[in-house]
């Protein structure tokens, strides 16, 4: 009778059998750990992660200099810029500088500018990009992607000077023709309408040939991006399509093109930030014009090409600092665009 009232102490096996039903403790968990050994680094790993932390503090103090010179260069100008700093956004006239005492200057002109002819580049380019990345990915033989690949690629290897000799020698006085076709019957329109001082159909040096040239210089960028991500589409989904019975083209809709989205959508936005600060190919294929009236068919300046314009004058350091304070803005259009595009890329 007194062996019923007493409790037999567990064995070994039963204690781990009542352990592991125990919620949250298992045989690895601290209680049958009493020592928790401390993450051991191989020397490798140590200097692979020095020269990582290293490089990317490096990048962000550049970056950060940059602006800080910019901004510290730029004050001085603004402050005796007629208007002060609100003249600097609102003013849109022609700068006068002459007068380092009250010199006249302002962006509103260059911004649209900037903005327009880049905008237009990222339409042309954006659709030809994704195609071309699809067909690459998704219907080009294999022994043909790798050299396809390459000629596209090599679009980004050609200066950007060449391309401007081109587009000024080559591809404006090709579209005049076209031009004259367009203006006949859409010169209405305010995107194709034609003023008394807008250049020549002859030399076709406008904002259209502009964003055609760089819809070209930018596009290698998209779609490598772009084919990179498409590439890297689960096979398992793309079987579980075919398997379903869909076509070639339902298995991209389906599967490729909203995987590899984002990676689209951040291509191009590398791709905006290369027409954003574009100098010598707009230089040349656009003809400098102060005036910003939203036509295709006009000149005209952007950020850019209004400093290459002005090297003459970074003699004085007032007057240079009033082509500093535009650059500043291109600096910071430029990131907030990158910022954008990697808070678009995070939510997709």
């Amino acid at each position: 009778m007194a062996d019923s009232n007493l409790t037999t102490a567990p064995s070994n096996e039963q204690e781990t059998v009542l352990t592991a039903s125990r919620p949250g403790v298992t045989s690895d968990s601290p209680e049958h750990s009493p020592e928790i050994k401390s993450e051991v680094k191989r020397p490798g790993d140590q200097i692979f992660e020095f020269f990582s932390t290293a490089s990317a503090t490096l990048i962000t103090v550049m970056i950060a200099a940059i602006g800080a010179f910019l901004l510290w260069r730029a004050i001085p100008a603004i402050a005796v810029n007629e208007g002060g700093i609100m003249g600097f956004f609102t003013y849109g006239g022609r700068w006068d500088t002459t007068n380092v005492e009250a010199m006249k200057f302002g962006i509103p002109t260059l911004f649209a500018h900037t903005v327009l002819v880049s905008v237009v580049a990222l339409l042309i380019a954006m659709p030809i990009a994704l195609f071309v990345a699809i067909f690459l990915s998704n219907y080009a033989p294999s022994n043909l992607v790798k050299p396809l690949g390459f000629l596209v690629d090599m679009l980004a290897a050609v200066p950007s000077i060449v391309y401007g000799l081109w587009g000024w020698q080559v591809l404006g006085p090709a579209l005049s023709g076209f031009y004259t076709w367009m203006e006949s019957w859409a010169g209405g329109f305010f995107l194709f309408h034609t003023y008394d001082n807008s250049p020549s159909f002859a030399t076709g040096r406008n904002i259209l040939t502009g964003g055609i040239v760089l819809a070209i210089m930018i596009l290698p960028i998209i779609a490598a991006t772009a084919r990179e991500v498409f590439v890297q589409t689960p096979p398992g989904q793309v079987e579980s399509a075919l398997a379903l019975g869909a076509t070639r083209w339902e298995v991209i809709r389906m599967t490729v093109l909203p995987f590899g989205l984002s990676g689209y959508i951040a291509g191009s936005m590398l791709g905006l930030g290369r027409a954003l600060g574009e100098t010598m190919a707009l230089y040349m294929v656009v003809s400098p014009l102060i005036d910003f009236r939203f036509s295709l068919f006009d000149g005209g300046t952007t950020f850019a090409t209004a400093i290459a314009l002005a090297a003459a004058e970074f003699g004085n350091e007032m007057r240079a600092g009033a082509y500093i304070a535009a650059g500043l803005m291109l600096f910071l259009l430029t990131f907030v665009v990158n910022a954008l595009a990697r808070s678009i890329v995070k939510n997709k």
